[in-house]
């Protein structure tokens, strides 16, 4: 069993380090990174033995990027930290990093090495804002076709949809009125950042729908743009 950690730890680090140093932003990635393992700034800096401003300037940008040395240090530094809580966030990620993704459930699944803001990702998939306040950014997204989902995924294995993070866009195809996915996500421990209805328009969601959509506080959106034409546009964004 540690054997295990050792290696999903391993192959974990690699991953975020080499987001962290191919980002375009790399203090908005930090700062991404930094917020999945829910570390705060001054026990990251303390970690690392620098001034939680060094960690403030790095997520800001005030200070240039860091050299692989500082981004292998804080890297590794998140995982000790997380490894003396009980390494529950290391675990967390061994689906994404050892299995794959039931494709006629999951269409797309995309992590950005940066997050974007919530308002360009809806002018994007020429979306219809209906609800919700997009005053925020996400760390990625899921297409999911909703029909298969319900028929073909365990309440357990609803998580599967949130890849390295819940800060992501879930957007739901073969919908009729928004309900089930709605529903779904009301009864789930897990909330994403946003939700999409595909091929709806905004005057046909449930009445339900737009109800959960307000009582879970998740900005609700529709679009009708052809799913390949969207995940073109999605995958194209420049980080």
């Amino acid at each position: 069993m540690q054997n295990d950690i050792v290696d999903l730890r391993a192959k974990l680090a690699e991953k975020m380090a080499g987001e962290i140093t191919l980002s375009q932003n790399p203090g908005d990635t930090i700062k991404k990174w930094r917020k999945n393992f829910e570390v705060s700034q001054i026990d990251l800096a303390n970690s690392i033995e620098v001034s939680p401003s060094v960690i403030s300037d790095y997520e800001s940008g005030r200070r240039k990027s860091p050299g692989t040395a500082i981004i292998s240090k804080i890297v590794e530094a998140l995982l000790d930290l997380d490894e003396k809580a009980g390494s529950h966030k290391i675990r967390a990620y061994e689906t994404m990093l050892i299995e794959r993704y039931n494709s006629n459930v999951i269409l797309d699944i995309h992590e950005y090495r940066s997050p974007i803001h919530l308002t360009r990702f809806s002018k994007l998939i020429k979306a219809e804002q209906v609800s919700g306040k997009f005053d925020r950014s996400i760390n990625g997204y899921t297409i999911v076709d909703s029909l298969n989902a319900i028929f073909q995924m365990s309440s357990n294995e609803f998580y599967r949809l949130y890849g390295w993070s819940t800060e992501r866009a879930l957007i739901f195809c073969n919908v009729s009125t928004g309900r089930s996915p709605m529903v779904a996500l009301r009864v789930t421990p897990l909330k994403p950042a946003a939700v999409v209805l595909h091929g709806l328009e905004a005057e046909k969601i449930d009445p339900v729908a737009r109800k959960i959509a307000d009582i879970e506080s998740f900005p609700l959106m529709t679009t009708q743009m052809d799913i390949d034409e969207m995940i073109n546009s999605l995958k194209g964004v420049k980080e």
